[in-house]
């Protein structure tokens, strides 16, 4: 886990891999939506591939001849339906080859591990997710959540009480469940 630092002069977080860019340009767009928003389902396309195979979207989408080899482009999907368990959505999924990941940005409550020890053990989700938004260190958050094909994967998570690209924080193993049912969409 990693506070990302923001490259000199423009506020865009400095990563070291494609996957890691593309995670964090998806959390710095939703950022930009701000709040309260619904969760946000993209597919990751090879940049090099996007602007060989479909000129006319990489000129709508604005890339650019010559960004680094290996790039990745998040293209956002049709909004996730409203209601739907997302475990049971991202079910449905299935991608075509040329998506080489996907990434979901959702908003959640999370609570810190010393709350774990108040927990009541015999609660239903329901229950759960209420006793969570009622306890007094709940912190809401914005997981972005990418996974390529080959099962590499990568998060970000920005606490609303610390929104700044400087406080995001990334790592590939924050949020494993949410990563590991993106990587299941990928299998046949």
């Amino acid at each position: 886990m990693s506070n990302t630092p923001a490259a000199p002069g423009d506020g865009t977080p400095i990563a070291a891999t494609p996957l890691t860019r593309a995670v964090l340009e998806i959390d710095d767009y939703a950022s930009g939506l701000g709040w309260d928003q619904p969760a946000r389902l993209f597919a990751l396309v090879d940049t090099e591939r996007l602007r060989s195979q479909e000129p006319a979207l990489s000129e709508q989408l604005g890339l650019e001849d010559g960004s680094e080899t290996g790039a990745l482009t998040p293209v956002e999907q049709d909004e996730i339906p409203a209601g739907a368990p997302l475990d049971e959505f991202l079910a449905t999924i299935a991608w075509p080859d040329v998506v080489a990941g996907c990434a979901l940005a959702v908003e959640r409550l999370m609570l810190p591990p010393s709350a774990e020890a108040s927990m009541p053990r015999d609660l239903d989700d329901e229950a759960l997710a209420a006793w969570v938004a009622q306890h007094p260190e709940r912190q809401e958050v914005r997981l972005t959540v990418g996974v390529l094909r080959d099962g590499t994967r990568e998060s970000a998570i920005r606490l609303r009480e610390k929104d700044s690209a400087r406080e995001v924080l990334t790592g590939s193993e924050l949020v494993p469940g949410l990563a590991e049912a993106l990587r299941a969409t990928f299998e046949e």
